[in-house]
Parts: C-alpha cells; structure tokens; sequence
C-alpha cells in the first residue's frame, strides 16, 4: 500500500470516528430536556449548548458528506477546523470546571480534528469528480 492511500484510510477513518463522536454528541445535546442539560452543562447556558450541538451536528456531517457526494470536497477540511475551534472550547472550559485531567479528552479530539483539517487542506485533498470538474478537464 502506497503512502498516500495509507494516509488517506487515515483520514477516511479520523474523519468517520469524528463523525460518529459529534453527531452523538450533538444529537444528545438537543434532544436532551432542557432541565437535564441544564444540570450538566455548568456555567454555561442551555441555549448555547443547544448551538454546540447544532454546530457539532452540521461538523460531523461535514466531515463525512462531501467526500462521498464528491460535491464541495473543501468543506471537509472547513468543519474540522470548526470542530477544532469547538474543542478548544471545550478544553478551557473543562479545565476551569473540572480537573485538568479531564480536558485531554477534548484536547486529543481537537488533535485530530486539525489533523483531519490539515490533511484534507494540504496534504491529501479529497477531489470534486462532479460533471462539472470532467467536463473543465476534459476542454484542457
């Protein structure tokens, strides 16, 4: 196997794990009551947790959706980054709510995702095969 379709099972795997991990995530962010999240989700307001999980399911979602459809392939490496600034978060208000300890969860997550966002921006950018892109390639 070449070094390019490793990295590239890669980031196919990175990308599908972080999809999994922020569609679940945010899914249960809005479809939990707002009594029950309220409870868990410290200083901040339920409203804002409810728009992390927005953004955390449209993040998952593009992280996986244009590399299948072949339809707006930038826009994988553009939600990992945003996933990456969500963690971010996730790790400074951790540490400020909680043992240090705890904020390596969303501080690995956030690793990957930049690598997903660097990989898929630089390294090993998915291609859009759309009819539109055949047809410019095949005037050249």
């Amino acid at each position: 196997m070449s070094r390019s379709r490793k990295l590239n099972a890669s980031l196919w795997t990175a990308q599908t794990l972080l999809a999994l991990l922020f569609l679940f995530a945010g899914v249960t962010k809005l479809i939990m009551p707002a009594a029950e999240l309220a409870k868990t989700s410290g200083p901040l307001s339920v409203g804002f947790i409810q728009f992390i999980g927005v953004c955390e399911v449209l993040g998952g979602l593009g992280l996986i959706l244009p590399g299948l459809t072949h339809i707006r392939t930038g826009l994988t490496s553009l939600a990992a980054a945003g996933l990456v600034i969500i963690m971010i978060g996730a790790v400074v208000v951790t540490a400020a709510t909680a043992p240090v300890a705890m904020a390596t969860v969303p501080a690995v997550t956030g690793i990957v995702a930049a690598f997903v966002a660097y990989g898929r921006w630089r390294v090993a950018p998915l291609s859009n095969s759309s009819s539109r892109q055949l047809a410019l390639q095949a005037a050249r």
